[in-house]
């Protein structure tokens, strides 16, 4: 109420002076404004509206307002619904989740994509009693709230395993006092490593990352990944580590009709977001931009016009043969990763089709 008061006031005795105000009805501001719903106050996601915004804001050309959000699902609803709110981000995995249970109509023709950001990592940590996740069995385990990602996708990945547990609905922040309590088992988390929440956590707090066992259900829709030092050094000792599964952020934005403001508004945000791409890459920007991919296709999803456009003129700048140089050049690099990770061989031959498949499309 505060910053509102101030604001208003501000406008008062600025109407009250000599010179005129150069936009008295704000349609130039908001002309340029792209809201940006993102996730909790500790996650990955709102850093990463934060810096679109720190790179992107350009005066009343184009502002990025990034806003704090509670969950891909909800994040989707509010893409739909909302009015200020352009783009989400959220889960790959949400939009198959919200057909699937019959949340919004329509929603191949309403919601598009604009990049696939990178992969955001489950993280499930327990307390000292837990030393399997098999062990969490009809045990207390937090899952986020109610409509989140993590929630979403913390009960396909029990279900894939499973293992059968008595989800509790909290806040992460609230969750991670009552693990330290003993109050729950574990919790689970989806964010990009390494996420804030996690960070300062030492070794003699008692809590500890559980291994996620690969299968082949669970690598038919999520990515193998690992949690290492490097990532939490006071949880993860060096030259251990812990094996998980990762799910992909997408920046989602509602399919508006081309010759409506909004369509133009937002194809200036994509404008702006791929011709200053590298910017994300330096420092002091989120370690996580350097995993993005612009061109990946997302499974389920179609691309926003204005995205598609902008990659296929800057393939058709690209030297061709570079591209095709790419999957022999990461293939031994990939299958020795498939296979420290216990990766049954058949398994790693289909992940490897899949990745190369990826790679194959991203080009074009």
């Amino acid at each position: 109420m505060l910053a509102v008061g101030a604001c208003i006031v501000g406008g008062v005795f600025g109407l009250a002076g000599t010179a005129p105000a150069a936009d008295p009805r704000g349609i130039n501001a908001n002309s340029g404004t792209v809201g940006i719903v993102s996730g909790g106050v500790e996650g990955t996601y709102v850093r990463i509206a934060a810096d679109l915004a720190s790179v992107l804001d350009d005066g009343d050309t184009l502002r990025v307002l990034p806003m704090l959000g509670k969950g891909s699902v909800q994040n989707l609803k509010d893409v739909v619904l909302l009015k200020g709110i352009d783009v989400g981000i959220v889960q790959s995995d949400v939009l198959a989740y919200a057909k699937r249970e019959r949340l919004l109509p329509n929603l191949d023709r309403r919601v598009k994509y604009i990049a696939k950001l990178y992969n955001e990592e489950l993280h499930i940590l327990a307390g000292p009693d837990v030393t399997r996740i098999e062990d969490l069995a009809g045990r207390k385990v937090n899952v986020d709230v109610q409509g989140s990602g993590t929630s979403m996708t913390a009960s396909l990945v029990f279900d894939m395993l499973g293992i059968t547990v008595e989800p509790q609905a909290n806040d992460q922040a609230l969750a991670l006092e009552k693990l330290r309590k003993g109050e729950i088992a574990a919790m689970a988390y989806v964010a990009g490593k390494p996420t804030r929440l996690f960070r300062d956590l030492k070794a003699g707090d008692g809590l500890h990352f559980l291994s996620i066992p690969m299968s082949g259900a669970l690598l038919d829709t999520y990515l193998p990944s690992r949690l290492t030092n490097a990532d939490y050094e006071g949880l993860i000792k060096p030259g251990e580590q812990v094996d998980t599964v990762a799910v992909g952020a997408v920046m989602a934005v509602y399919g508006w009709e081309r010759d409506l403001e909004r369509h133009r508004k937002v194809a200036r945000f994509v404008d702006a977001f791929f011709g200053k791409f590298d910017e994300f890459l330096k420092p002091p920007r989120h370690p996580k931009w350097k995993e993005v991919n612009l061109a990946a296709d997302v499974p389920g999803w179609t691309r926003f016009e204005p995205a598609e456009q902008w990659l296929r003129q800057a393939s058709a700048a690209k030297d061709p043969q570079s591209a095709a140089q790419l999957p022999a050049a990461r293939k031994e690099e990939f299958r020795a990763f498939v296979e420290q990770r216990g990766v049954q061989p058949q398994q790693a031959e289909k992940l490897f089709e899949q990745f190369l498949l990826w790679q194959a499309r991203s080009q074009q």
